[in-house]
């Protein structure tokens, strides 16, 4: 076994956190492994010219895409804001497709996600990216199969992360992989965080985006779940409150959502349980009844189909977390 060499591909407008988080969490596994068994990393752009992260921080490759020769172990590619809406450069895709040939391991953290599908890299291949972006993707590169709620994909060689801060958890999995469950949670220790998130990226990200305007048929129901989300929402009562038919209210939430009403009250109905949760230690029945679930039982149910944790455990792992970062505080 020998030095990992890992390779991450900047770009302008690169977000910054998909690079210094798996950055960090690598030259901290050097720390507690043997000389010559850890991991070597360069930043690679297409010239030696400072890149400028989103948030104006400037980033300077080690590697341009000329000089990239040889062999890496690891090769991701960084993701940032504009990539959803902005192709990448010629000169980006075109490298991007030796990707197979020249890695053991090649993938994309967060957003990097749509630099690989430009490069045809995501074709029938089971991928992730940022929540809110999977459905662009999705569409984008429809030969893709979009896990949307995954914290990271492995298809084979192939291993994409969710937004941002997943690219931590991509790393530790890499890290485990290579120097054992051990490392990993040592590393992840050090970083204040879990070594393996539970649940899906809905869990720790908002899961409800309002974004409609005032007055449309799809901000009153939103209006009407959220101010009432104890009561029982049925389709009927919806439609009957926007004076729409059942029919045509499906299908134009729709076509202004991407779910179905139902789907918008189950998601609202989680969403509030989560943060009751997460700021008060009242019971779960008590929870359950004033999300509208009815019964903890059925709470736990669709907890566990959508978060793949129950809610008592979310309410620990939240705890927990605010714990350790309270202790890394005061250390």
């Amino acid at each position: 076994m020998a030095t990992r060499r890992v390779a991450i591909v900047i770009h302008e407008g690169v977000q910054a956190l998909d690079i210094v988080g798996p950055l960090d969490a690598l030259h901290e596994a050097n720390t507690y492994l043997s000389p010559g068994l850890g991991y070597e990393t360069v930043l690679i752009a297409g010239d030696l010219s400072p890149v400028r992260a989103s948030n104006r921080m400037q980033l300077v490759p080690d590697l341009a895409f000329a000089e990239a020769a040889g062999y890496f172990d690891v090769l991701l590619v960084a993701g940032g804001p504009a990539m959803p809406r902005t192709p990448p450069t010629a000169e980006l895709t075109e490298w991007l497709r030796k990707a197979p040939d020249i890695s053991g391991i090649y993938g994309s953290v967060c957003t990097g996600a749509f630099a690989l599908g430009h490069a045809g890299l995501l074709d029938k291949r089971r991928v992730t990216t940022h929540w809110q972006d999977a459905p662009k993707l999705s569409s984008m590169f429809p030969q893709s199969v979009v896990e949307p709620d995954a914290i990271f994909v492995r298809d084979g060689r192939l291993i994409t992360s969710a937004g941002v801060t997943a690219g931590l958890d991509l790393t530790l999995a890499l890290i485990a992989e290579h120097h054992g469950n051990g490392i990993a949670l040592t590393v992840a220790k050090r970083l204040v965080m879990v070594a393996r998130r539970q649940g899906g990226q809905s869990q720790f990200s908002p899961y409800l985006a309002i974004s409609y305007d005032p007055g449309t048929p799809a901000a009153q129901i939103q209006a009407l779940v959220m101010s009432n989300i104890g009561q029982r929402h049925t389709l009927q009562a919806l439609a009957a409150a926007v004076g729409m038919s059942p029919r045509n209210l499906t299908r134009y939430f729709i076509q202004e959502t991407g779910i179905t009403p139902y789907e918008f009250v189950q998601r609202a109905r989680i969403d509030a349980a989560r943060m009751l949760l997460e700021a008060s230690d009242r019971p779960l029945k008590s929870v359950a009844h004033s999300c509208g679930f009815g019964t903890a039982d059925r709470m736990r149910v669709v907890f566990c189909e959508r978060l793949g944790v129950t809610p008592s455990q979310y309410r620990t792992n939240f705890l927990r977390q605010g714990a350790l970062s309270a202790k890394a505080a005061h250390t």
